[in-house]
């Protein structure tokens, strides 16, 4: 059965009277009698928050682009797979100021994540349909992830190889791979007891 309470009275909170039902339901007198219960007074701010006042949507805009003009870009060197890269402006338009990628709700995950995986699917989807493969995948996020996803992938097929070698699986890197891949191979390969 729908609810037939407009939008804002279903998503804003209870009302006075849902709020009289509650109290009255766990035995406190008012709100602040309920949280004087519930929250020590250790943890809580003795003082209101010191709030600015609150601004418009065009406010919020200008001032945001008037702080961010003071930031100042220069030539990074810091490497180790850690380089600038170019955008194409129709994937930053498209992608990464379209809302609607970070913005999807589901009851359980409110969050950019949620339309970073319709990304990585919408992504899979295409690189299958582009390759005319049964699967794709999408969900690495970086070099050392990769690395390490490839190692346990070998290990787990070759599984059979190694028990009836009765040896100690190795797993062979190239010692000029950035520091940052080889933490992750040796994080990921000890637990299952490979050697590198």
């Amino acid at each position: 059965m729908l609810d037939s309470k407009p939008f804002q009275h279903r998503h804003i909170g209870p009302n006075e009277a849902e709020r009289d039902a509650m109290l009255n339901v766990v035995g406190a007198a008012s709100l602040d009698a309920l949280i004087d219960e519930a929250i020590p007074s250790g943890i809580r701010l003795k003082t209101p928050l010191n709030l600015p006042e609150g601004q418009s949507e065009s406010e919020f805009l200008r001032d945001l682009r008037r702080l961010a003009g003071r930031n100042h870009i220069f030539r990074t060197f810091i490497g180790l797979g850690y380089y600038d890269c170019i955008s194409p402006s129709v994937i930053v338009r498209n992608v990464l100021e379209n809302p609607g990628w970070y913005t999807p709700y589901t009851p359980y995950q409110a969050e950019v994540a949620q339309g970073r995986l319709e990304g990585l699917l919408n992504f899979q989807t295409m690189v299958r349909d582009l390759t005319a493969m049964e699967v794709a995948n999408a969900s690495l996020l970086d070099e050392a992830t990769a690395a390490a996803e490839a190692m346990t992938m070998m290990y787990r097929l070759q599984s059979g190889r190694i028990a009836a070698s009765r040896g100690a699986p190795r797993f062979f890197v190239s010692d000029s791979c950035f520091p940052q891949t080889l933490d992750v191979l040796s994080s990921r390969a000890e637990p299952v007891g490979i050697e590198l």
